[in-house]
């Protein structure tokens, strides 16, 4: 304390849960709510890349697909510990949602794609109002034709991950879901992906 006292580091702060946000600190992401990706751009910090908790949010994603069951990831935040992925698996496309690895949820879609160009778009309607870490429903659509309707009933609030980061068109960390193995590179040809916060 005199040592604190004498270099004016008064009061001292423990609070170690709001300093773990990444919310609170410099990024290329404050204020934007629109973002573009191309396949490749992947390890981007999570400080860096679009913050999608305690919000609505929708990814939208350009494919073409010549393969009827075509699997692949199309963007992860994340990883095996928590985090989200929008993927396709033989040829349906699957929204994951890992709550610290403890609750699981998953809106698959009733169809699988069509061949040729088609405009995906997962929207995430946030249900918690001002709350953090509240419920959200997930619609997922191809060509703007609803496709898959679901919840998520727990939402991280803080923070994905120390390590893990975000990748468009594979997961270069730990996978997200089980279904695929890393890195689950996306088979079919992937435009680029919109990720629209609310």
């Amino acid at each position: 304390m005199v040592e604190a006292t004498k270099y004016n580091v008064l009061p001292l702060d423990d609070s170690n849960i709001p300093r773990f946000a990444v919310s609170n600190r410099p990024s290329y992401g404050t204020g934007r709510t629109s973002f573009i990706y191309y396949p490749g751009m992947v390890r981007i910090p999570e400080g860096s890349a679009p913050d999608v908790k305690n919000k609505s949010f929708k990814i939208e994603a350009d494919i073409d697909l010549s393969q009827e069951n075509t699997s692949g990831v199309l963007v992860t935040m994340g990883g095996r510990s928590a985090g989200y992925g929008l993927y396709m698996l033989d040829g349906k496309l699957v929204f994951h949602y890992n709550f610290v690895g403890k609750d699981r949820y998953e809106v698959i879609s009733n169809e699988k794609l069509p061949l040729g160009e088609t405009t995906i778009t997962c929207q995430f309607i946030y249900e918690g109002g001002e709350a953090v870490g509240g419920a959200g429903t997930v619609s997922l659509m191809a060509n703007g034709k609803e496709i898959g309707k679901g919840r998520v009933e727990k939402t991280i609030p803080i923070r994905f991950s120390l390590d893990e980061t975000f990748d468009v068109g594979e997961d270069t960390g730990t996978p997200v879901s089980e279904d695929y193995k890393t890195p689950g590179k996306f088979e079919g040809k992937l435009k680029k992906v919109r990720v629209l916060l609310n």
